[in-house]
């Protein structure tokens, strides 16, 4: 990834491995997932607040690419930008990096909408938060 990221680092805790001793294919999303709540709530936004506002985030789409695996007790950085898609969607585009070598985990990309009252809007309150801060492509 290029440009200004927000990133987290975290590590891979025992229980997130599967029997192969390498983390289960789905916790990678719970890791994606963590890192983007973490990325709002970093320029002031929060799941909890878009639904006191009658909004809700929705994902769409999730396209991962898995490059390695990651074991027990490493540490990884999860990388998140955003930019939108149209006049209704956005992405955040995702990368997972093994701190000790950098080598890149997986990356993916995540589609999403905000809806209220189940009908997708546009997601205008991202724009101005965004640009401002300097992280929306």
């Amino acid at each position: 990834m290029m440009g200004d990221v927000f990133e987290i680092e975290l590590m891979v805790r025992d229980y997130e491995c599967d029997m192969q001793g390498i983390v289960n294919n789905a916790v990678y999303q719970n890791y994606l997932e963590h890192a983007r709540h973490e990325f709002l709530h970093s320029v002031g936004l929060s799941f909890e607040s878009l639904c006191r506002d009658g909004i809700d985030a929705v994902v769409t789409r999730i396209e991962i690419n898995y490059r390695l695996s990651l074991r027990s007790r490493d540490f990884f950085v999860v990388r998140v930008k955003m930019h939108k898609k149209g006049r209704l969607r956005f992405v955040f585009d995702q990368e997972i990096v093994r701190r000790s070598d950098g080598a890149r985990v997986l990356d993916a990309s995540v589609t999403g909408v905000l809806t209220r009252a189940g009908k997708p809007i546009a997601p205008a309150l991202f724009d101005s938060v965004f640009r401002d801060k300097g992280w929306l492509v």
